[in-house]
């Protein structure tokens, strides 16, 4: 397949900033009629392609109205799931088991925001988005010490799931290291009402509140979340375009040395991107905004046409194809400062200096304007836009250089097998503190993300399949990974009970002590928390959904090094539609 210059000229149209619109907001995650609901994610597509159902959802506005919630289900033995306004988890979190099942909705329970100036805390309702929290804590003179990248999320959902930025100083990059108090809302006795409150505190209830800032919601329904903020702060960043040569020597170096650093590797191209990022005091001149390009609004027409782009690369295997791909995209992103505003309007230079809230999190895409509406986030399944996969894993430092280094020979045998990890981001490398939560990390960890396209069908499989997902076995099974709670594909799940050791029996402990009906649990969020392989159907392997045990064709047992992974690409049963797993 030739790959025009108006192919180039249509993939560089999509990475275009447009400052002056604003786009569609998303589709609420539920939708009911008159035989019940059906919820979704941000993607509207569960990792099993399946929908997820409900009897019915109910709206609370206040914590009384939550706890009357909670406690029709406990009376009448409901399970029960909540669900937020955006929907952000990759994993089947969110949907409950049986027909009979409620969703608890936390969109409209948003509207108390309350901050102690002389404790250093904010309290939010759990349905606050993170934007609102941040700008209510900036406008009064502090800021949030982290939060994740993308501003599309709840204060209650976004710690649920292990939610972080990057930083290995002070309480760390993860938002649940930043929470001393929360308010849960459990199942209770018929004498107490069916349902109570229970407001745990750091310090005097160790023991639940490091099971609840990551619960997976099943436990309960977070009511309140008590944040520390600081006084405000600035940061200033500058990205440096680089060789990758050395990464795995480096890495350590500059997450200690950049408070918020991450490194952003693009393999294929043989470059990483290295984040000096640093906080400045607050009158320090400086109104730079992060408007990240690929949460920036996109026309809908050329998210449409990026997708049907990718779609031809894949069916015709263009490895040349994509890598042009990538290359464009790394110019663009170099070009622009990867969406940097030094004025909040356009980038004209390094460093990018701006408050806390304005450089941390950005979603543009989320917000919608009676000027148009044909502009929206790329994915927005409406339109046909991206639709990827997202593989996100949490290694031990001592066990990361490894895995740099193995990544570097899968790509050193033909470097354009990963232009299509290139083509979205990379591999996102970021830095998160040793966590006292019990689904946390238990020490200092790095973390890696990367994108990669999805299929229509489940049958068809992805061009380089093959190493994009030796890559995923290298991480979760070579070198001990342990997943994000919010992300990946369900293999990336198997045997997470063991990674986790004691603490994850302590978890339990609680869980048994809170919900001992098992209310908020359910046969998806069972599969995640459990790690428990799935039934085994047409397609579920090329899915990544745990139902692969070993390869029939050469009777390998699965694929855990990089000389197996390129041993199978030289038999040529790599990209096969007729590859099978059992």
């Amino acid at each position: 397949m030739r790959f025009s210059n108006t192919l180039l000229l249509l993939i560089l149209c999509f990475l275009v900033i447009i400052w002056t619109v604003r786009s569609v907001p998303p589709l609420p995650p539920v939708r009911c009629d008159q035989t019940g609901c059906t919820v979704s994610n941000a993607y509207d597509v569960w990792p099993d392609r399946k929908n997820c159902n409900a009897a019915n959802v109910t709206y609370p506005a206040t914590e009384e109205e939550l706890v009357k919630a909670v406690a029709y289900a406990s009376e009448h033995n409901l399970k029960v799931k909540t669900v937020t306004k955006f929907s952000s988890t990759i994993p089947k979190l969110a949907c409950p088991s049986g027909s009979d099942a409620i969703l608890i909705s936390t969109s409209k329970y948003n509207s108390a925001v309350e901050i102690k100036p002389d404790r250093l805390t904010v309290t939010a309702d759990s349905g606050v988005s993170l934007r609102e929290l941040i700008d209510k804590v900036e406008a009064a003179g502090f800021s949030i010490g982290t939060s994740p990248y993308w501003e599309g999320v709840s204060v209650g959902g976004l710690i649920s799931t292990g939610s972080h930025g990057s930083s290995w100083s002070g309480r760390g990059g993860s938002v649940h290291d930043h929470v001393v108090g929360i308010n849960l809302v459990v199942p209770a006795t018929s004498s107490e009402g069916y349902a109570k409150v229970v407001s745990i505190v750091e310090g005097r209830d160790n023991e639940l509140i490091n099971a609840v800032k990551v619960s997976l919601g099943v436990l309960g329904v977070i009511s309140k979340v008590k944040l520390s903020i600081e006084k405000a702060f600035k940061r200033s960043i500058t990205y440096n375009f680089t060789s990758d040569v050395a990464l795995e020597d480096t890495f350590m170096e500059h997450g200690k040395k950049f408070e918020f650093g991450d490194i952003t590797w693009y393999p294929s191209r043989k470059t990483a991107v290295y984040r000096y990022d640093l906080r400045s005091p607050a009158d320090v001149s400086g109104s730079g905004v992060n408007d990240f390009i690929g949460f920036q609004s996109n026309a809908i027409l050329i998210s449409k046409g990026v997708r049907a782009l990718e779609k031809a690369l894949e069916t015709s295997k263009s490895e040349n194809g994509k890598c042009k791909t990538a290359d464009t995209t790394l110019a663009y992103k170099k070009l622009t400062g990867n969406g940097l505003k030094n004025n909040g309007l356009f980038f004209t230079g390094y460093p990018v200096i701006g408050t806390q809230g304005k450089l941390q999190s950005s979603g543009s895409c989320l917000y919608s304007s009676s000027l148009r509406v044909d502009v929206s986030c790329s994915w927005d399944p409406r339109y046909n836009g991206l639709s990827f996969y997202e593989t996100t894993a949490m290694f031990p430092v001592s066990r990361f250089r490894g895995f740099l280094l193995d990544v570097k020979k899968l790509r050193d045998f033909k470097p354009e097998r990963l232009c299509g990890i290139d083509i979205y981001n990379g591999i996102l490398i970021r830095f998160i503190k040793g966590s006292k939560a019990y689904l946390g990390q238990t020490e200092d960890s790095v973390v890696i993300d990367f994108n990669y396209y999805r299929a229509d069908d489940a049958l068809t499989p992805r061009l380089n399949q093959d190493v994009m997902e030796e890559m995923e076995q290298m991480a979760f099974v070579k070198h001990g990974a342990k997943p994000h709670w919010g992300k990946n594909r369900k293999m990336g799940f198997f045997g997470v009970k063991q990674k986790y050791g004691p603490n994850f029996d302590k978890f339990l402990e609680v869980k048994n002590k809170l919900d001992p009906k098992e209310m908020f649990s359910s046969e998806w969020s069972d599969e995640i928390l459990f790690g428990r392989e799935s039934s085994k159907y047409d397609g579920c392997a090329l899915e990544g959904i745990a139902c692969v045990q070993k390869i029939d064709i050469v009777a390998l047992p699965m694929v855990t090094s990089v000389d197996q992974a390129l041993f199978i690409h030289k038999l040529g049963f790599a990209d096969s539609p007729r590859l099978k797993f059992k």
